[in-house]
């Protein structure tokens, strides 16, 4: 029987712990009742389950139940934040400020914005990967509704400062965003102290279920108004439209509750593992650490390798690892990185890139034959480049 590769792709997607799932099986079968159906035991039992996962989800980032909007994923929540901000503050203004870097689920909106006439402004970022705040303090304007800056980057793994971003727009009377899917579970958020507004989160970067994500949209100080994607049922406050599925929130909420019990921990484990892999490759040379080397993702490690080519690297290393180039949910692009190129990088250094998402069940003992499959696929190529 032959091994699988060492899984180190956890920016892309993360196994279900098994605690979770245990969470999560009672609401396939036994629990199986619509939360909407207000009349009978089994729509009580689901409610009952919303409401605590509700709760439990609010408790994370300080926030309250009622400002928690159940969503599909990430991807839905940041549109449903940028769209709805867009559509219920046409009035003050068509004027947002993004980032180069962010993920396509915040760009790929932003630019449809644009095809309807609204300003789109995309901040450039230093060669660590962080935004300039003084920037972006600049880039602001009258007519400026929203600043939407990802808490934590898919590639690079960098920790944009969101408590100075937050006292920024809320000194300006403008309302901030922020993707928080590789953050949730991993780094302390604060919406109230970090002065966020709205804050997108997922459950499949944190070891629940995929399919199950959600959108804190602040209701006080300021009450933001979001002009809903869906309609049809008046779910979520009228927000989201669509039966709620109690396993996956249920999933949801237990995953994000063990992450955070077990986040001091795991943050120093994690970080001991990254840099042990970092020391290691570093004796090779030409190798390039993308992204801050401190203000990151604890199992974050991204590098772009000189003398290589991208392709035959990621070929050479699969047989012992699951490692990726750059982010999986724009994976069927044959462009470079747009983080990467945005950091300064050439196209030859941006296709050679290697992510490394280290994660809650990787050992030291895999990490160490990694580090050696790596060190030799990468002389290896070096050696096949010098004699052509």
């Amino acid at each position: 029987m032959s091994h699988r590769p060492i899984y180190l792709d956890c920016h892309a997607t993360t196994p279900l712990d098994e605690r979770v799932l245990a969470a999560m099986l009672p609401y396939f079968t036994e629990h199986f009742g619509n939360p909407s159906s207000i009349n009978h035991l089994y729509g009580w039992e689901a409610e009952a389950a919303i409401k605590q996962a509700r709760t439990m989800l609010a408790d994370a980032i300080n926030a309250t139940p009622e400002e928690i909007v159940f969503t599909s994923g990430a991807t839905e929540a940041n549109n449903l934040a940028l769209k709805g901000v867009a559509e219920a503050y046409f009035s003050k203004g068509q004027h947002i400020i993004t980032v180069q870097t962010e993920h396509s689920a915040v760009l790929d909106p932003c630019q449809y914005l644009r095809s309807l006439g609204f300003e789109i402004t995309f901040l450039p970022v230093q060669k660590n990967g962080l935004i300039d705040l003084t920037q972006l303090e600049k880039a602001f304007r009258p007519d400026t509704i929203l600043v939407s800056v990802m808490a934590a980057n898919n590639e690079i793994g960098v920790l944009q400062p969101l408590a100075k971003i937050g006292e920024l727009c809320r000194n300006a009377g403008i309302l901030f965003h922020t993707d928080a899917a590789q953050a949730i579970g991993k780094i302390p958020l604060d919406v109230e102290a970090m002065k966020i507004d709205l804050l997108s989160m997922t459950a499949h970067k944190v070891y629940g279920p995929k399919g199950i994500g959600a959108l804190y949209v602040r209701r006080r100080s300021p009450r933001v108004q979001l002009s809903p994607q869906l309609h049809g049922g008046g779910h979520e406050r009228g927000m989201r439209s669509g039966t709620l599925y109690p396993p996956q929130i249920v999933g949801f909420a237990k995953a994000v509750e063990l992450a955070i019990a077990e986040q001091a921990a795991e943050t120093k484990r994690l970080t001991q593992l990254r840099e042990n892999l970092w020391q290691q490759l570093q004796r090779l040379g030409g190798i390039h650490l993308n992204g801050h080397p401190t203000q990151r993702l604890p199992g974050n490690l991204n590098i772009s390798v000189e003398g290589v080519d991208g392709a035959a690297l990621l070929l050479g290393l699969q047989p012992v690892m699951a490692v990726s180039s750059g982010s999986a949910c724009s994976s069927v692009t044959t462009a470079p990185s747009h983080v990467l190129t945005a950091l300064g990088h050439s196209k030859q250094l941006a296709y050679a890139s290697i992510r490394f998402g280290i994660g809650r069940f990787n050992t030291v003992d895999e990490i160490d034959l990694v580090a050696q499959q790596a060190i030799a696929t990468i002389s290896s190529l070096r050696k096949q480049t010098s004699l052509v």
